[in-house]
């Protein structure tokens, strides 16, 4: 269960420690943060897997410390744990290099900051172990450190701070609405939905409306009738999940504006106007065309999935097309999407800006369509124009 007293992992920054095995990228993070935390052995390759913390950094704040395996691991799945490894750039907004003093940079580090700077990832390189093999720095973003005995470890913290990125403010909700407004957030309850509380998306918005001083009224799609007849100002704005765009529609009144969750998230975490032109594709879709559905987190899929079940019945439904779907979750974005003739990506949540970004413009940068699933199911059920209303800069 989500703590609601945190900040989310998608709105954390995210630092990726990389480098060779024994380099001692799990010892570092240990030491950033003063708690044993990672495993840290002799054995070369430890560390299998990405490992992902949320936790505050001072004097940075909350983060996402991501240790990965070694990027020289030439054991028998040595190459998925690189490919792994180098996922992880994507939700990567700090670098952190880590180097043995002893050995230096090689191939594997050149390859590696090469990598980095073609992403425009801000990076650190960092010489761990110098209390045993001592060694001279000289560029602005290099530091020699020891992890084990916590020499420059405050230092380096220092440097991770200064490479923060300045992010734009954002807002999710904010700009459409003012102080005192009433805003209508309907919540289906069905056997989707996470026992004892709201979704992330449902979460932050309703956040972001208290904190611009307005009204949130929270009810299910059943009881939207009577939550509408019974308030006493005109609600200045509706957000529906998208699952009940077309019931939702039908209720609301036209001068009433409305749109969804997704495609709230859609402009604050991605590109609203990409994923609105990527809804066109639908019409051009034939027998056969492959499509994929990606969603940004694992979870256990039920019966009646929105994206598995509900997204493909709906799109055959109203296209007579019978495409041919993949399905991939987490970390797992196709990295050959030129197959594809269109990709329904989900609204993103649980990713950070900037691997939202990144997967968009992977995908536009192959000519391919993207859109998420609100967008998607406005559109399916003919309300595209209305649901897009509020957003004056974003054209059909």
């Amino acid at each position: 269960m989500t703590n609601l007293n945190q900040t989310p992992k998608g709105e954390r920054i995210h630092i990726g420690i990389f480098g060779r095995t024994n380099a001692g990228k799990s010892s570092i993070l240990n030491a950033l943060i003063n708690q044993n935390i990672a495993i840290v052995s002799e054995i070369k390759g430890t560390t299998t897997d990405p490992v992902s913390k949320a936790m505050e950094l001072l004097p940075l704040g909350p983060v996402v410390i991501i240790d990965t395996p070694g990027l020289d691991d030439n054991s028998e799945l040595g190459k998925d744990r690189i490919k792994k490894s180098y996922q992880m750039l994507a939700k990567t907004d700090i670098a952190i290099i880590a180097v043995d003093s002893s050995s230096g940079i090689g191939e594997t580090e050149t390859n590696l900051i090469d990598e980095i700077k073609s992403r425009s990832i801000p990076y650190i390189t960092v010489f761990n172990k110098c209390d045993l093999a001592p060694v001279s720095v000289s560029g602005k973003n290099e530091i020699a450190v020891s992890a084990l005995t916590g020499e420059n470890i405050t230092e380096l913290k220092n440097m991770i701070a200064t490479l923060a990125p300045e992010k734009e403010e954002r807002v999710l909700v904010g700009d459409l609405i003012d102080s005192g407004d009433i805003i209508v957030l309907v919540v289906p309850i069905d056997e989707a939905a996470p026992k004892g509380r709201l979704i992330l998306p449902q979460q932050q918005t309703i956040r972001d409306i208290l904190d611009n001083g307005a009204i949130a009224v929270v009810c299910k799609d059943t009881e939207l009738s009577d939550t509408l007849a019974k308030l006493s100002a005109k609600p200045r704005l509706v957000i529906t999940d998208s699952q009940v765009f077309k019931k939702v529609a039908e209720i609301v009144p036209c001068d009433i504006p409305l749109t969804s969750f997704s495609i709230l998230f859609a402009r604050y975490k991605g590109d609203l106007q990409t994923l609105v032109d990527g809804a066109k594709a639908i019409n051009s879709l034939e027998d056969g065309d492959r499509i994929l559905i990606a969603e940004g987190c694992t979870h256990h899929r039920q019966c009646g999935d929105i994206g598995s079940v509900k997204i493909p019945r709906m799109l055959e439904k109203i296209t007579g097309k019978k495409p041919v779907y993949d399905f991939v979750s987490g970390t797992e974005f196709a990295e050959n999407t030129g197959e594809y003739k269109l990709i329904i990506h989900c609204g993103g949540c649980m990713l950070s800006e900037r691997e939202m970004r990144t997967r968009i413009a992977a995908t536009t940068a192959r000519n391919i369509p993207i859109v998420n699933y609100g967008v998607l199911l406005a559109c399916l059920t003919g309300i595209l124009d209305r649901s897009l209303e509020p957003f004056s800069d974003i054209t059909i």
